[in-house]
C-alpha cells in the first residue's frame, strides 16, 4: 500500500474526532463540521505531497479546514451581494428588463477605457481579488485600485445608480449595483 494511504487511514482512524472538533469551531453545527473535514481530506489527499507522518498530515488538514470555510464564507458573502440581481423580493423582473438592463451595463463598460474596464470585469463579474488581477493584467496593484476606483466612479454616473446614502434617505425604488457595495468597504 501506498505511503499516502496509510497516512490517511491514520488520520481517519486516529485524528478525525480531533479535526472534526476542531473544523466545528468554524461551522455552525456538526454536519457541516464533518463535511469540512471531508472537503480538507480530499483536497489535502488528492494531490500528490509526501506526508510521511500522521502530524505533518494533520496539520496539512487542519490548514485545509481553514482555507475551506473562508472560501465558502467568500462564496456566500458574493452570493449575497448579487443575489439581488436575480430575483426581487416584490417580484421579479421580465425579460425585457434584463435585457435592457444588460445593454445598459454594456454601453456603460463600453464607455471605459480599455484597463478600466478590464479591472471592473475582472473585479466585478469574475471575483477576483486585486493581487490577481494586478498579476493577470502585468500592473500593480495600486493601479488596479485606482481603475477600479475610476471606473466604478464613471460606471456610478453614466448608469445613475443610487448610493448607500440615497437608500438611507427613504428611496423605495433604489437599486444598490454590485459595484457600490463593494466601493463601499
Amino acid at each position: 500500500m501506498s505511503q499516502w494511504r496509510t497516512v490517511l487511514e491514520e488520520v481517519i482512524r486516529d485524528r478525525r474526532g480531533g479535526l472534526v472538533g476542531y473544523a466545528s469551531l468554524f461551522a455552525p453545527d456538526r454536519s457541516s463540521a464533518e463535511d469540512l473535514v471531508q472537503e480538507a481530506l480530499v483536497r489535502v489527499f488528492s494531490h500528490p505531497r509526501t506526508l510521511r507522518s500522521v502530524p505533518s498530515a494533520e496539520q496539512y488538514v487542519r490548514r485545509a479546514i481553514r482555507t475551506a470555510f473562508l472560501d465558502q464564507a467568500r462564496k456566500d458573502k458574493t452570493w449575497r451581494g448579487k443575489q439581488h440581481l436575480f430575483a426581487s423580493d416584490e417580484t421579479a423582473r421580465g425579460p425585457e428588463q434584463a435585457v435592457q438592463s444588460g445593454m445598459d451595463v454594456r454601453a456603460a463598460l463600453a464607455a471605459l477605457s480599455p484597463r478600466e474596464r478590464a479591472c471592473v470585469v475582472l473585479r466585478y463579474f469574475e471575483d477576483l481579488p486585486v493581487a490577481d488581477i494586478a498579476a493577470e493584467l502585468g500592473i500593480g496593484q495600486g493601479a488596479v485600485k485606482r481603475y477600479l476606483s475610476d471606473g466604478s466612479s464613471k460606471l456610478r454616473g453614466i448608469l445613475a445608480v443610487e448610493t448607500d446614502t440615497d437608500l438611507d434617505a427613504g428611496s423605495e425604488s433604489a437599486h444598490v449595483s454590485p459595484i457600490d457595495q463593494r466601493s463601499a468597504r
